[in-house]
């Protein structure tokens, strides 16, 4: 006795080569993909099997609505010594599924793809076209759904794991039922069962990557935040940059969290990834925030507890208040959801123009810049480059290498100016003249100073590149001031702001 409860995944198509159909001018593709759901249950008759299911055919209609599948249910019997499967449609009419209904339900492999579908497929719009005037239902009401299948039961050498695996092969046929021809021509099904531990493994494997990835932004956050752990060093970087980043761990953090929710069997693995990516915002990107806002208003850090807690408010209500924005953003424009994921990864742009803006000096270390860059393409690169991905969405290698080389480009921009200056791409002629610290000065007499950094003379009878000198015309070694203006852009002796080396 064979148990076909599962999950089949195939094709279908038309046996002639177009479909002839006149009463359904909306069915216009020959073939796609299949889906179907099948759970089986013995009768007190010997070797008779009662069915009930799902069929979903991928790929029907044309694009005019953007509405790309139909969904059947179905119900019959499995005859399961000579392997014979009879499925009549249920007429549109409400059956009770009870514990069968709850097994497709509960299914990760079906859920996960209403998941994934709702988020990188379909869009809300769609569905109310689909409720409305969607042409299964006239076709349900008009037509006679007969299916007429053979099971037959796939090697060892084909099936993974020790449970059995089947294929199903069969013909879709819909007289109608007023005696006026076919609905539509004869469809041919080929499916074969999923493995759902297989599949499960999958998704399971993905988090261990989301969560390791997650892992290594925190190790690099920590890196970039020791490099910048003065004020004058968080002050260079952008709290754009950083704030994108966040809200973009946010939202994957939210995204983890709903598909957990959603597949019950799989809550732990995806509630571990959503986890660490709430870790990686709530805690370290925050942080990162609140250090960089303190860094760019020097004369508010000593006002008080009021005035901080004023300052933390706008920050935190910015913050917060983007991220809802983006939410209805992203669900008014959901058939754009690519264009949005472009513009979420140019994170790195402002701080491109930060740099040339202030002329900063090394504000990211290039660890981070390699590392962020590199993981946070890692999910994209999943869900939109793997063909086997557990989401089931189509594989887009353009896309991808276009996103590869958008964000590897913005990387390649930022490395360029740590070792080649933050305004090396600008031509000369337009730059602003930058005050020079190797200045000649008035040697009235030949008489050594001390650097009031490092406490030790300066030998000023000859002029090396050893000594620097201010606008307000106090002497440092190179070095000292170099390194003093790593923490403060002011001027050791009299306190007034300096200008970038």
């Amino acid at each position: 006795m064979w148990n076909i409860t599962g999950t089949y995944r195939g094709s279908w198509k038309f046996l002639d080569s177009a479909n002839s159909s006149s009463m359904f001018p909306d069915f216009r593709k020959s073939n796609g993909d299949s889906v179907i759901e099948l759970v089986s249950t013995p009768t007190k008759i010997n070797g008779v099997h009662y069915v009930q299911g799902v069929i979903i055919f991928h790929d029907v209609f044309d694009n005019k609505h953007n509405v790309g599948g139909a969904q059947i249910r179905v119900e019959g019997v499995y005859i399961w010594p000579f392997r014979q499967l009879r499925m009549v449609a249920n007429s549109g009419k409400e059956v009770e599924f009870s514990q069968e209904e709850d097994y497709i339900l509960s299914n990760p492999y079906h859920l996960l793809g209403v998941f994934s579908s709702q988020v990188f497929l379909d869009s809300p719009q769609n569905e109310i076209w689909r409720r409305k005037n969607w042409p299964i239902y006239e076709m349900e009401k008009h037509c006679n759904i007969e299916i007429a299948a053979q099971i037959t039961r796939l090697s060892s050498v084909q099936s993974d794991g020790d449970r059995d695996r089947f294929h199903i092969e069969g013909l879709m046929e819909s007289p109608a039922a007023d005696d006026e021809g076919d609905c539509f021509s004869p469809l041919l099904l080929n499916a074969t069962s999923v493995n759902i531990e297989v599949y499960y493994n999958k998704a399971v494997n993905y988090t261990l990557m989301v969560t390791f990835v997650s892992f290594l932004q925190v190790l690099l956050l920590i890196r970039q935040m020791e490099h910048s752990n003065t004020q004058s060093g968080a002050a260079k970087v952008s709290i754009l940059m950083i704030g994108q980043q966040a809200i973009m761990d946010a939202y994957l953090c939210l995204l983890h969290l709903t598909a957990g929710i959603l597949v019950e069997s799989l809550f732990n693995a995806f509630a571990t990834a959503a986890f660490f990516k709430f870790v990686v915002f709530s805690i370290f990107e925050m942080r990162y925030l609140l250090a960089i806002w303190k860094a760019s208003r020097p004369m508010n850090s000593g006002e008080g507890w009021e005035t901080m807690r004023r300052e933390l408010l706008v920050l935190y209500s910015r913050f917060y208040g983007i991220l809802l924005g983006g939410i209805l953003v992203m669900y008014e424009f959901h058939n754009y959801l690519r264009s949005i994921l472009f513009l979420m990864y140019s994170f790195w742009i402002p701080q491109i123009f930060t740099n040339v803006i202030r002329d900063s000096r090394k504000p990211l270390h290039p660890h981070y810049i390699l590392g962020m860059t590199v993981t946070r393409l890692a999910i994209p690169l999943y869900i939109f480059g793997c063909p086997n991905n557990f989401m089931r969405t189509e594989p887009d290698k353009t896309w991808c290498l276009y996103l590869g080389v958008f964000i590897g480009l913005q990387a390649s921009i930022l490395l360029l100016q740590h070792y080649l200056g933050s305004r090396w791409f600008i031509p000369r002629q337009i730059l602003p003249e930058k005050y020079f610290y190797y200045r000649r000065f008035d040697q009235e007499s030949n008489h050594t100073t001390d650097c009031v950094i490092c406490m030790t003379a300066i030998d000023l009878t000859r002029h090396s590149n050893d000594c620097m000198v201010t606008p307000c015309d106090h002497f440092f070694h190179s070095g000292c001031l170099q390194r003093w203006m790593d923490i403060k852009m002011e001027c050791p002796t009299c306190r007034r702001p300096l200008p970038p080396a």
